[in-house]
């Protein structure tokens, strides 16, 4: 089976090839038509309000409605994060959102370009190693539902509280971060592993 990757904007040449080092079939996704067969999607960072318009013109939105509500395995980074939730802040009032995960996602909420940082975190289900995590103008999670599994948090700096960065929902994985711009791989076999769960 075939993992998709939404290629409208983003780091798509990324999670592909972080896929198929996995050995995983992958295929870019720009119309309806390439939904078609897929194990699971990628939705891609990039910009939020962007990928939105493009979804729109694409003719994608109503096919990926509908195989999202089929149970399709999704997994969202960064921008792809905010498409997927429930609730978004500081977003346009046209701004597509999925609400497949029971989260309310506020914007750059890490702040600008400029605030862009590295870091690692700590993700007890991918084991005792901490997984390196890129933030560029990155989404915080303002609020998750009772149904949301936290798999990571990134701990508080001041007077900030600690946000979840990885979260799960069902057949849904989302992470805050760019986890295709570092040569660690769990988080994506995490997503494979889901796949496989959901086709038993």
């Amino acid at each position: 089976m075939t993992i998709g990757v939404l290629a409208l904007q983003g780091d798509v040449r990324e999670h592909a090839s972080a896929f198929a080092e996995l050995g995983e079939p992958v295929v870019e996704v720009r119309r309806p038509g390439d939904l078609d067969g897929l194990a699971g999607l990628v939705v891609p960072g990039g910009e939020s309000t962007t990928l939105s318009l493009l979804l729109g013109t694409s003719g994608l939105v109503g096919p990926m409605v509908d195989a999202l509500a089929d149970g399709l395995p999704v997994f969202g980074t960064c921008a792809g994060m905010i498409l997927l939730a429930t609730a978004v802040l500081d977003g346009r009032d046209d701004q597509i959102s999925f609400g497949v995960i029971d989260l309310t996602i506020r914007r750059n909420g890490y702040g600008r370009q400029i605030a862009s940082f590295e870091g690692v975190v700590e993700v007890p289900l991918l084991g005792e190693e901490p997984l390196p995590a890129v933030f560029i103008r990155a989404p915080v999670v303002e609020s998750a539902g009772p149904g949301v599994e936290v798999l990571a948090t990134l701990p508080g700096i001041g007077d900030a509280p600690a946000r979840p960065v990885i979260c799960r929902q069902g057949p849904v994985l989302v992470a805050a971060f760019h986890p295709e711009l570092t040569a660690d791989r769990r988080l994506q076999r995490l997503f494979v592993e889901m796949t496989k769960e959901e086709r038993r």
